[in-house]
């Protein structure tokens, strides 16, 4: 017999990724989206594709049951969904990024109650390149750090997510910043360059990403990872690698 299916809401549907996550899920064994939200909950292809229904952020509390949300909104819109996880007791997978310090606070205050998992970058390739520049960066600590981002015209928030992840990496190993650039054209998926400089040599570390696909499966792979966890802060890397909360 086959084992229930953890039950999935994809919050910010009509988004990029979260219309990736609606045409990828049918590809993972063990979930099914059983409604998807956007801002005006508008018809969505990939939605109507499965049957899935959709409603607009105003009718949140209508959803029907799940287990987990998988969020790709927003900031205005994260506060809702956030708020609407913990009244309910669901799981909440997060890769909303432009997060003000309270409402990160807000999602350590809501990991006492569920578990919550928040990424800036739900790739694989990323999360090992967040360990390797951490090591880096503590054997050249008197090196200049910078980190270079490249993203689509249409992204908002700068610098990226993934590099402010990765230049907490930096601090961590060195204990200071590196200083930051973002380029934004065309319709580039996401690029960051982590580049250590001393005397007469440089080091450099990248990530490229040429799909979005990349992400989407990993935030799948990320909610059926979570599925079943007690309340607490986790961490894509750590579930990614089996270890522990962050």
């Amino acid at each position: 017999m086959n084992p229930t299916p953890l039950r999935i809401l994809v919050h910010g549907a009509s988004g990029r990724m979260g219309r990736a996550l609606l045409r990828l899920a049918g590809e993972r064994d063990g979930l099914r989206v059983v409604a998807a939200v956007s801002r005006s909950g508008e018809p969505l292809p990939e939605a109507d594709a499965t049957g899935v229904p959709v409603l607009a952020v105003a009718d949140l509390s209508r959803a029907p049951d799940c287990d987990l949300v998988i969020d790709f909104s927003l900031p205005e819109a994260f506060d809702g969904v956030l708020a609407d996880c913990v009244a309910r007791g669901r799981a909440l997978v997060s890769g909303t990024t432009g997060l003000s310090p309270a409402q990160r606070e807000a999602l350590d205050a809501a990991a006492a109650r569920i578990p919550v998992l928040w990424a800036a970058n739900f790739s694989a390739g990323v999360a090992v390149l967040h360990a390797l520049v951490r090591q880096a960066a503590a054997a050249l600590p008197g090196w200049d750090a910078d980190i270079v981002e490249s993203h689509h015209v249409h992204k908002k928030d700068a610098p990226s997510g993934t590099a402010l992840f990765l230049g907490e990496a930096v601090a961590a190993g060195r204990g200071s910043a590196p200083h930051y650039a973002a380029l934004r054209a065309g319709d580039i998926v996401g690029e960051h360059l982590v580049q250590l400089t001393g005397p007469g040599e440089r080091l450099e570390l990248a990530h490229r990403a040429t799909n979005r696909d990349i992400f989407a499966r990993g935030a799948l792979e990320a909610a059926l990872r979570l599925a079943g966890k007690g309340p607490g802060r986790y961490g894509f890397g750590e579930l990614l690698l089996g270890g522990g909360t962050n």
